[in-house]
C-alpha cells in the first residue's frame, strides 16, 4: 500500500474495530496496516454499534509501540471521539512516547 501512494501521501487506514470481536483481532488488523505501510491508524468511522473505546484505543497503541519497538518506524493513532477525551487525555499521558492525536469531530 505504502509503494502505491507514494512518499508525498499520507496513509490512513480507518478499522472498524467495533466488528473484529476481540481485541486480539484489533491487535492484528492493526498490525497489519502498518506492515502495508500506514502513517495513521484510525479507530473507526464511527457508522458501527461500537466504536472506540478506551480499551480498544489501549490495544492499538499498545500495537503502535510494540510495531515501533521492532521496525523503528512511528506510525499515528488518531482518534475521533470527542465526548471520550478526557479517557483519551488519560491514554496520551500513559503513552506520552507515541503521538496521539485528537480529532475533536
Amino acid at each position: 500500500m505504502r509503494k502505491a501512494c507514494g512518499d508525498q501521501a499520507h496513509l490512513k487506514t480507518i478499522l472498524a474495530t467495533g466488528e473484529l470481536s476481540s481485541y486480539d483481532n484489533v491487535y492484528k488488523a492493526s498490525m497489519v496496516c502498518m506492515l502495508a505501510g500506514a502513517d495513521f491508524i484510525k479507530t473507526s468511522t464511527g457508522k458501527e454499534t461500537v466504536n472506540a473505546t478506551l480499551p480498544i484505543s489501549l490495544v492499538m497503541a499498545r500495537a503502535i509501540q510494540d510495531f515501533n519497538e521492532v521496525y523503528g518506524i512511528k506510525v499515528k493513532l488518531e482518534i475521533g471521539i470527542a465526548k471520550m477525551f478526557m479517557d483519551f487525555a488519560s491514554l496520551n499521558s500513559v503513552c506520552s512516547q507515541w503521538m496521539i492525536f485528537f480529532r475533536l469531530d
